[in-house]
């Protein structure tokens, strides 16, 4: 088994994706406003030699018929959220590894502004960032808060192959690779008949303009999605380089990794053109004791009003409102479709009651696989589901800061290297070159932005 790709899951809040760990006096979470707080959690997961920090983001928030949800307020769960691209800057001048793969929504700016903001972060971090490509997560809440109303899911996806189309546009199209030439003896910056202005006419959006920006190392930062939807996995498989889906049974993860691959292969893309990562929480100690006092005490800092409050924020559905008795009834959401999906009977398997779905939910969290014991045990679990899913890493989770990232990077990951799973430094020089050491910095010409660059035909 070749070494894993670990990434580190956070957001601009306190907490960490189960429960309300703020409140510990351990946890330093509560102190994310704080830069110090970021650049020094930078630099901890550098000296690891883990892949790259994960910041998520959402313009919405847990609300119910126009309502705060209050365990949301009460709780710190889903409220507060900050705004992740100022900080970037900040930790890419703290490290010189680390990857960083940040949120941004297709339904919220307009894509010229994203492509410039990502071409910018691109040169600030040395073509060390990513874009996780998504289409509007509380979709409802974000949606009110912008004056706008609630786009259809699928038909967000349609307007993100649009959007994504202007950005590769301006960012491939724009400037050839010998435009920039800064010769100060002839006064030249850049040759003029090598920068163009550039035109998209789509569907839904339009550009007709210049990047300007000079092209930055990776020209197009690393494309992350992370919707395992119908809808969501056609999307990744035409436009994806990275992946990361929702943890939960084996059998359930491998239908997902198997549907994104299969997904890509229908584009004219090989299956391993994309990097799956599944989110997990590992909750370890010296002995497998401790670890399981560990959880036992995360699971009590997780009620059952927070963890709903989080599921209503995500899909619009308010569990506590249901009959706890049956399952749910509904199977679409034009919010979070792929954790409703999480919980629908499926394979000729019965729909879990919407009591098992609460207590599933306030136990594993949004992204559903948590691995408790020693790190023996957690080598042995993460090496098991690794085998059974077809997984290339994990989305790790945090539960108590810096405690569980202090616990894998001590006890873990020397386990995990001793196995060959994981790297003990680091390989290429921009992120997308550290998740596919075969490539180079800029996308392959398997991918279909590749056809955008100027001087090449635009596949169909």
């Amino acid at each position: 088994m070749k070494p894993l790709v670990l990434g580190i899951f956070q957001y601009i809040g306190p907490n960490g994706t189960v429960g309300s760990a703020w409140q510990n006096p351990r946890d330093t979470s509560s102190d994310f406003t704080k830069l110090s707080h970021w650049t020094a959690l930078a630099k901890r997961f550098e000296e690891a030699k883990l892949d790259f920090l994960f910041l998520a983001d959402s313009y919405g928030f847990p609300a119910l018929d126009g309502e705060l949800i209050e365990a949301s307020v009460r709780e710190g769960r889903g409220i507060p959220q900050g705004d992740p691209m100022p900080v970037i800057s900040a930790l890419a001048a703290a490290t010189t590894n680390l990857g960083f793969i940040v949120t941004a929504s297709t339904t919220v700016e307009p894509p010229a502004a994203n492509a410039r903001r990502f071409t910018t972060l691109d040169h600030f971090t040395d073509g060390r960032i990513g874009w996780n490509i998504v289409t509007g997560s509380s979709g409802a809440t974000a949606a009110a808060l912008m004056g706008k109303e609630l786009i259809g899911h699928d038909l967000r996806y349609d307007m993100a192959d649009d959007y994504l189309d202007v950005n590769l546009t301006l960012w491939e199209g724009s400037w050839d690779d010998d435009a920039l030439v800064l010769d100060k003896e002839r006064g030249v910056y850049a040759e003029p008949g090598k920068v163009r202005i550039v035109h998209h006419h789509g569907p839904y959006f339009r550009t007709d303009g210049v990047m300007s920006m000079p092209p930055s190392p990776q020209r197009t930062p690393l494309l992350v999605q992370a919707g395992a939807s119908g809808r969501g996995r056609q999307f990744a498989g035409r436009n994806a380089e990275a992946v990361f889906v929702g943890g939960g049974e084996p059998a359930t993860v491998a239908a997902n990794v198997r549907g994104i691959r299969e997904s890509a292969e229908a584009e004219g893309r090989p299956a391993d053109s994309i990097t799956i990562m599944v989110g997990a929480l590992f909750i370890t100690a010296p002995t497998s004791e401790e670890a399981w006092a560990k959880h036992a005490e995360m699971l009590a800092m997780s009620t059952p009003e927070g963890a709903a409050a989080i599921y209503a924020g995500n899909t619009g559905i308010d569990l506590l409102a249901l009959d706890p008795d049956k399952p749910i009834a509904q199977t679409r959401t034009e919010m979070g479709q792929s954790n409703l999906e999480r919980y629908l009977g499926k394979d000729g398997k019965p729909a879990p009651l919407v009591r098992d779905i609460l207590e599933n939910f306030r136990r594993t969290g949004i992204n559903g696989s948590v691995f408790v014991g020693d790190p023996g045990e957690v080598a042995d679990q993460l090496q098991e589901f690794v085998e059974q899913t077809g997984v290339d890493g994990f989305l790790i989770q945090p539960h108590m800061t810096p405690e569980t990232y202090d616990d894998l990077i001590e006890l873990l990951l020397p386990v995990l290297r001793e196995r060959g799973l994981a790297r003990s430094e680091y390989s290429g020089a921009t992120l997308r070159e550290r998740l596919f050491p075969d490539g180079d910095a800029h996308l392959p010409a398997t991918h279909r932005g590749w056809g955008f660059r100027a001087g090449r035909e635009k596949e169909a």
